[in-house]
């Protein structure tokens, strides 16, 4: 039985087997749409969350399985005091299969020591969030054809991002990647993944303000929000929440073949209008996350689908 906690605990042939079974489903749904029959997956989530949560239950039940859980901690027995612990061995009882996203770091790895099904990260605080990246190598794989030899501007929130910080760890591992990342001062990039994951890896890399000096050179720009959640107090988030606003003007500024990408949800840091440029992907994006979690649910259950 495995766990995905972290992109890194795939190795890159396992990436890439992940990505070639979703680019299969997503040619060919119909011959997974009874796969997981009579299959169970719990989603357990303690903070809000659209489409991390209904991309799971889209893709299970794309695969013919059922879905339980809950949407909030206090809809479920975490509003009385149940640790996450107790609350996974429960779950095991019930499902085959559980996704969990968790406001704190390590929430989802303590369930994973204690339980009897595989479990998804689905998001743990200002860590990690493998599933949102391996839906954007999924993205980046199918829009330019490779995952190396890209440089990506990765804009915004990088100090509280954990799609940022598991889309850099991810992407080192393949050769040719170069980053520039785009924040103000404030919220840079932490010093442990500039030193322990860029540095380390021996990635070109630099850090820049001004969002306009950075576009003319990127194949890829992955835009963020600045997570108002993740700030202690208001005024900080107001200060910061407008920093980055990408426009038409600022897309003349790049070149014909940059795919604009984001996470979602935006909140003011895309302007609709660029909706309607070729360049923006960030739906499409979200379309290749269903395809890439039915991937990953038949690969955690063993199934296999000739």
């Amino acid at each position: 039985m495995r766990h995905l906690m972290s992109p890194l605990d795939l190795s890159v042939e396992e990436l890439d087997r992940i990505l070639d079974l979703a680019n299969d489903i997503e040619a060919d749904p119909g011959k997974y749409a009874h796969a997981c029959e009579g299959k169970k997956l719990a989603t357990l989530f303690y903070e809000p969350s659209t489409r991390t949560r209904l991309s799971f239950e889209a893709a299970m039940l794309n695969l013919g399985g059922s879905v339980l859980g809950f949407s909030s901690a206090d809809s479920s027995s975490a509003a009385k005091g149940e640790s996450v612990a107790d609350t996974i061995r429960v779950i095991s009882c019930y499902a085959d299969i559980a996704a969990m996203r968790h406001p704190k770091e390590g929430a989802p790895l303590v369930a994973a020591l204690h339980s009897r099904i595989p479990v998804i990260n689905a998001g743990d605080g200002g860590h990690q969030h493998p599933t949102q990246t391996l839906t954007d190598l999924l993205t980046i794989r199918s829009l330019k054809g490779r995952l190396g030899n890209i440089t990506i501007g990765l804009c915004g929130d990088l100090k509280f991002g954990r799609t940022v910080h598991s889309l850099i760890n991810a992407l080192v591992r393949y050769e040719g990647v170069r980053f520039i990342l785009i924040s103000p001062e404030e919220l840079r990039i932490p010093d442990y993944v500039r030193e322990d994951v860029l540095r380390r890896s021996g990635h070109e890399f630099k850090e820049v303000i001004r969002l306009e000096e950075a576009l003319p050179e990127l194949d890829i720009l992955y835009m963020t929000r600045v997570q108002k959640e993740r700030f202690f107090n208001e005024e900080d988030y107001v200060r910061m929440k407008d920093f980055y606003i990408l426009d038409k003007a600022k897309m003349k500024l790049a070149g014909p073949d940059m795919m604009v990408l984001h996470p979602l949800p935006r909140v003011n840091e895309i302007s609709v209008e660029v909706d309607a440029d070729p360049r923006a992907a960030y739906f499409r994006q979200a379309q290749y996350g269903v395809y890439v979690r039915m991937a990953l649910i038949l690969t955690l259950l063993e199934v296999k689908v000739c």
